[in-house]
């Protein structure tokens, strides 16, 4: 793959709840349209760091951000209309976050926010977009029903919908397998896939081998530090530039 625009540039970034530093001070990188995974223990500060790219950090009360977040250039906390922010850099939660509504207007809600309301223009947006997610074949003749009620696997692939209808240059998925079967996983790693040539992704994972499978670069947060970040091939080799990377990407520890 050749990407050289960079989407996302983190430079020290540090975060802090309290007097309880997480993120320390960490440098990297992201290009446009290459998934770049995030790995590492519990508690390195993944979700954090995450959550500083679309500012959904600044509504945890006690949380304090240092340092500079750019996206395509612009430093994200000089932005004034955080919610264009949002609407540019997607998230997908751990776990599904189904809204009590139907299935057509979970879709169709944050087009619905920006203004729109021609019934042909939203059909079009939510057939896109569940078509995307890989979830139009399966739901496409009871779009009026609760989207609370379809299976886990289904829920996870509702959201990715949702987040992909108002057009996001950069989707952030959080751990999206952890409640989810390894077939739906498997779909899902087929979509961002596809995904890719029109999105960046960026990928947090507890599932080492779901990085090796997916993933351009993998960065390894441990401790709210960056232990190495580099090709994937590398990482995942018998030589990578830190020996900490070869035990934990081999299970020795972590």
């Amino acid at each position: 793959m050749t990407a050289s625009r960079l989407a996302i540039e983190v430079s020290d970034l540090r975060v802090a709840y309290g007097t309880k530093e997480v993120l320390h001070g960490i440098s990297f990188d992201v290009k446009e349209n290459e998934i770049f995974a995030i790995i590492g223990p519990a508690q390195s500060g993944k979700t954090s760091l995450l959550r500083c790219l679309n500012r959904t950090i600044d509504q945890v009360a006690e949380a304090s951000v240092t340092g500079t977040v750019k996206i395509d250039g612009l430093d994200v906390r000089r932005v004034k209309d955080v919610f264009a922010l949002r609407r540019k850099v997607g998230m997908v939660a751990p776990l599904p976050v189904g809204l009590p509504l139907t299935i057509f207007d979970n879709v169709a809600f944050a087009p619905r926010c920006a203004g729109m309301k021609a019934r042909g223009e939203l059909e079009a947006i939510v057939e896109r977009c569940l078509r995307q997610a890989a979830l139009w074949d399966e739901v496409k003749d009871r779009l009026g029903s609760l989207g609370t009620a379809l299976s886990g696997g289904q829920q996870q692939r509702l959201t990715i919908a949702r987040a992909l209808s108002h057009d996001p240059e950069i989707l952030c998925l959080d751990e999206f397998s952890i409640a989810i079967d390894p077939v739906t996983t498997m779909r899902i790693e087929d979509v961002l896939k596809e995904l890719q040539s029109r999105v960046t992704i960026i990928l947090v994972t507890n599932l080492v081998q779901q990085a090796r499978r997916l993933a351009d670069r993998t960065m390894f947060l441990w401790n709210g530090d960056i232990v190495e970040v580099g090709s994937t091939d590398v990482v995942f080799s018998d030589n990578p530039a830190d020996r900490r990377t070869y035990g934990y990407v081999n299970g020795i520890f972590g």
